[in-house]
């Protein structure tokens, strides 16, 4: 792993091997960008704040060796990368203005893909993760991972049903006390239903009205301009010598017709004047007619007009914004489908109320069944974590959990109990710590020192091991608050981890360093940063000389050296399985 320009790393590079990599240096030299830069690599959290001072951006760069069947190289190849002789290069960068950015196999790619493969690939714990251990929803997800799949599907199971009947309850709650607001929107339906149903409107009926109410409140004005129009063209009875426009268009064609064959043009003429001819005997017969057909109907126009205030009245309350009556028809077909839904609540009320109990019964079923998978998962996994214990100097110690449920009078009835239900189940689990025979198991928040919990997360991370293994596990400090024999236990059992997984732990203790397969030690420089060559493999002399450092804060004390090669004369000594 190649690291720039992060926190107080100028440009290093880390190397990491199979079994067991201590990592030691000095305090504030560094040594936790190792773990950060991991967690870079493996799509955690980009900071800007960890750019170095005086950058642009910080840079970590990663070759992962993986076998050829591993889900995670088919995963990243899946999204596009390429694999360099079997193994998969990543890296990571973030900005000082805190832009991030990933690459997979030569591919840029989402960070949410880094975060992934690194679920299949390490296991990051430090102080902070001991303290999320010590919070029930922690304690119980531990357990269920244990459990696998006896606790993972029925839990799958429950949860769909969780959801399902929250989605019920909903919907059943949100019509139950929206009762009288329904109600009241049935009311006002019906009521404009009814108004719009007594009306009967035809779309376009307001616009033939209007034009019917022009007409009878002028009858008068139009009867008489159309009597006076039918004079003028065809003659008024009443005054014979009157001259009209049919008289003259007569004494006009016959004076054309009288010479038309002397002239295509003039005959032209004429034919056009006897077409306007039959054009105005045509004009005048209809002016005839409307005028004998024009009723001045006070009655008719009283009736229109009525109609036409139901009409307007219909347009105010439902028209659109066109304002018309094919709007208002609209509106009364819609409301009679909202009518219908509003009228079937009630049936859907009492059929949401029936599934409703069925999901119950359903999902108190399950959580029974979750419950006891994590009981019977919980005496296996308690054994296991003892054992553990045992091995890092708590020979005594005895890990138990507590696994109970609430009572809730608005729960499910489980076992004959009505007890509280969540997205998890109805349990809450604690673990519980005996640390010598006679104590009172207590949880481990109240029990357990600082280093027995530092004991108790090795101990749970080893029986994951054989339980749900990674490839590479590392630990950030876990032994902080251990010291003597404990240290010297937790390192032995960190060694046996690395037996079957890649195990990188940043460390402060000697007797844990002791039992790596290899040493890399972070030294800065005189300006305070860490170069290439300040994170290095350290041989057997130098490792001698860092873990007399560690040990009496001198490099080259006699007394720290002899107890150095002591410790590493342990460590090498056949190891206890």
């Amino acid at each position: 792993m190649r690291i720039r320009d992060l926190g107080v790393i100028d440009d290093a590079v880390v190397e990491l091997a199979p079994g067991f990599t201590a990592v030691t240096g000095e305090t504030g030299a560094g040594k936790t960008m190792v773990v950060t830069s991991l967690g870079l690599l493996l799509g955690g959290r980009a900071d800007p704040g960890l750019v170095r001072n005086g950058t642009g951006r910080a840079v970590v760069e990663g070759r992962l060796e993986l076998p050829a069947d591993s889900p995670v190289a088919a995963r990243a190849i899946e999204a596009g990368a390429e694999l360099d002789d079997g193994a998969l290069l990543v890296s990571r960068t973030v900005s000082a203005e805190g832009r991030s950015r990933a690459y997979v196999g030569g591919r840029a790619v989402p960070v949410g893909l880094l975060a992934e493969l690194g679920e299949d690939l390490i296991a990051v714990h430090g102080q902070t993760d001991q303290q999320r251990l010590l919070r029930p929803a922690r304690q119980r997800g531990a357990l269920d991972r244990y459990a696998g799949e006896a606790v993972a599907e029925p839990l799958a199971r429950y949860r769909e049903t969780y959801r399902a009947l929250r989605e019920v309850a909903a919907t059943l709650e949100e019509l139950t006390t929206r009762a009288r607001e329904r109600a009241q929107e049935a009311d006002l339906l019906r009521f404009g239903l009814d108004e719009v149903a007594a009306a009967e409107p035809v779309a376009g009926e307001d616009a033939e009205l209007a034009a019917e109410a022009e007409r009878l409140g002028h009858a008068d004005a139009l009867s008489s301009a159309a009597t006076l129009a039918h004079a003028a063209l065809a003659g008024d009875p009443a005054d014979p010598e009157a001259l009209d426009a049919g008289t003259l268009l007569a004494q006009s064609r016959r004076a054309l017709e009288a010479v038309r064959h002397h002239d295509e043009r003039l005959a032209a003429l004429a034919d056009r004047l006897n077409e306007v001819g039959y054009l105005l005997a045509d004009v005048a017969g209809d002016l005839a007619g409307y005028a004998d057909d024009l009723d001045a109907d006070p009655v008719r126009l009283s009736a229109v007009e009525d109609r036409r205030a139901v009409l307007a009245q219909l347009l105010r309350k439902y028209g659109g914004e066109e304002n018309t009556l094919a709007e208002v028809i609209a509106w009364a077909e819609a409301g009679a489908a909202r009518l219908l839904e509003l009228d079937g609540d009630d049936d859907r009320i009492d059929e949401l109320g029936a599934r409703e109990t069925e999901l119950r019964a359903e999902l108190a079923e399950l959580a029974a069944e979750v419950s006891a998978a994590r009981q019977a998962a919980a005496g296996r996994f308690a054994d296991a974590v003892s054992a553990e214990l045992a091995e890092l100097a708590m020979p005594h110690a005895r890990v138990t959990f507590s696994i109970t449920q609430v009572d809730d009078l608005a729960g499910l009835e489980v076992d004959g109990r009505t007890v509280a239900y969540g997205p998890h189940g109805v349990d809450e689990v604690e673990v519980l710590l005996a640390p010598h025979p006679g104590a009172q198991p207590r949880p481990i928040a109240k029990g357990a020192s600082g280093g027995e919990l530092s004991r108790v997360m090795l101990a749970v991370e080893v029986v994951f091991a054989g339980a749900d293994p990674v490839p590479t596990y590392l630990f950030d400090e876990v032994d902080a608050g251990v010291g003597g024999k404990a240290a010297v236990e937790i390192g032995r059992r960190l060694a046996k981890l690395a037996e079957s997984a890649q195990v990188v732990v940043v460390t402060h203790l000697p007797q844990v360093a002791a039992f790596a397969d290899r040493h890399l030690v972070v030294e800065k420089t005189n300006d305070g940063t860490v170069t290439r060559s300040g994170v290095k493999v350290l041989n057997d002399e130098e490792r001698v000389r860092e873990l007399s450092r560690m040990l009496a804060g001198l490099e080259d004390s006699e007394l720290g050296r002899a107890h150095a090669e002591e410790l590493l004369a342990a460590a090498r000594a056949p190891r206890r399985s």
